[in-house]
């Protein structure tokens, strides 16, 4: 069986991203503000959207479109933003916060949180089922999906519902055990050197991350993320159960034959502390004692991720009750009935999922004709930035393009060619340099060419 991509570190699939939370609305020299539109290319999580939504002021209105190229990225997705948008009747803060964390970027999670999950899955699945030409949620719109996008998935959510198999054949229905499946991965990526594995971990932590200004990830809790896949545990609990939503299918080659295999095929190298551990608004967090980080990347994580939670809750439209209410337990409702109708509807926020192949549809439809006033493309789809772009992008519309500078199997060099390359593709497109690209950037910022 060939590993293919799937032994590189960075992964085949993207479970996040590659680059902390921005605010793509402050991306560019002027702030947008009114009514936005931001259109998202391979972001792979939400973070994006949570953090523009903090930046929001009252009147301000956000319409974000996501393209992602691979149904169970989107699924992903989904649920990450249902488990946000869990009222807090339901679900406090704190324990909607873990939660989050612990379905973004551990393996395997704890049973409470594998009941939220389903649950989820379940409420999303009829979601995508039953809505035709009008969204349940304006944050959950799946209506402009191909039918079979919408069946795909649905057939996703219900693999997420029930026990995980390791083959597409119901004959064959053992579950898949997650740590075996990260081991593979492991082993895949580091060859001969998996029996000194810590010491390459140590290596990847020290003199690539650290080097990079992650210097808040903590020895500990990389080493027991590169060695698991755990990397949030922030309560005592028994971390066991087989985190459905990072398992997905690769077809590989078998003796002439293309054989479809599920397991883990992201990221083992770069981490989840990425999103939202390494950078933060709350500098207190950022201190040092005797050249030391007193708080790590998952305590930071927790912070940044509780704060944009609170954001959600003060643009909530029409609340039933007010915030000291909602922490009444007689206000409390049983998080096993909370539909997709109870979630916690934003004020003038929708979040809108285009199909797959949509990016070169779009500029044939009058709708869109100079319609983005931010377009966002990740590193692993920055080949898709094409000349068509300009017809949908805005007069003042800045292009924000992820680097590679949190791929760590790059080369320096290989870092550098990359952002060349993202400077020649985006002047191809039509869109100039908004400030020197340089190749220990995270994004590069680009604006329209003035004709």
């Amino acid at each position: 069986m060939s590993s293919g991509r799937a032994s590189e570190g960075a992964g085949c699939i993207t479970c996040w991203g590659f680059s902390p939370a921005r605010d793509l609305l402050s991306a560019g020299c002027e702030r947008h503000e009114g009514e936005v539109s931001v259109l998202l290319v391979g972001s792979g999580d939400p973070r994006h959207i949570l953090k523009t939504v903090t930046g929001l002021r009252d009147k301000d209105s956000l319409h974000v479109w996501v393209i992602e190229n691979n149904m169970e990225v989107v699924a992903r997705q989904l649920l990450l933003l249902y488990l946000a948008l869990m009222p807090q009747e339901s679900m406090g803060l704190n324990e909607k916060t873990e939660v989050f964390l612990e379905v973004f970027g551990n393996s395997e999670i704890r049973s409470q949180t594998e009941e939220t999950l389903r649950r989820a899955a379940s409420q999303l699945s009829l979601s995508v089922t039953d809505t035709l030409e009008t969204a349940t949620h304006p944050c959950l719109n799946t209506t402009l999906l191909k039918f079979k996008e919408r069946d795909e998935l649905d057939r996703i959510f219900k693999l997420w519902i029930q026990p995980q198999s390791s083959s597409s054949s119901p004959a064959c229905s053992a579950p898949i055990v997650m740590s075996k499946a990260w081991d593979y991965r492991v082993r895949q990526h580091l060859g001969t050197r998996y029996d000194s594995k810590r010491g390459c971990f140590d290596w990847d932590l020290t003199m690539k991350l650290h080097e990079k200004g992650c210097g808040v990830i903590n020895k500990q809790q990389y080493v027991r993320w590169r060695e698991r896949g755990l990397a949030f545990e922030m309560r005592e609990g028994v971390y066991q159960i087989t985190n459905p939503s990072l398992l997905s299918s690769r077809v590989f080659r078998q003796k002439g034959d293309k054989v479809a295999v599920r397991g883990y095929w992201g990221d083992i190298v770069s981490s989840p502390y990425l999103s939202f551990g390494i950078e933060t608004d709350d500098k207190s967090l950022l201190k040092t004692q005797n050249g030391q980080h007193i708080k790590t990347a998952e305590y930071i994580s927790f912070a940044n991720v509780q704060a944009l939670f609170q954001s959600l809750s003060s643009r909530r439209g029409c609340p039933t009750t007010s915030q000291a209410e909602a922490e009444e337990p007689s206000t409390k409702i049983d998080p096993k009935s909370v539909t997709i109708n109870d979630l916690m509807h934003l004020k003038q926020i929708s979040v809108t999922f285009l199909s797959m192949d949509s990016l070169q549809k779009l500029p044939e439809k009058q709708k869109y004709s100079h319609f983005f006033n931010t377009i966002y493309f990740s590193a692993s789809c920055m080949h898709h930035l094409g000349p068509a772009m300009r017809q949908i992008a805005a007069p003042d519309a800045v292009l924000v393009v992820e680097l590679a500078k949190y791929f760590l199997d790059l080369t320096k060099e290989q870092e550098a060619g990359f952002a060349e390359k993202a400077v020649s593709i985006a002047l191809e497109a039509g869109f100039e340099p908004w400030h020197v690209v340089k190749s220990d950037d995270v994004h590069a910022i680009f604006i329209p060419q003035k004709k």
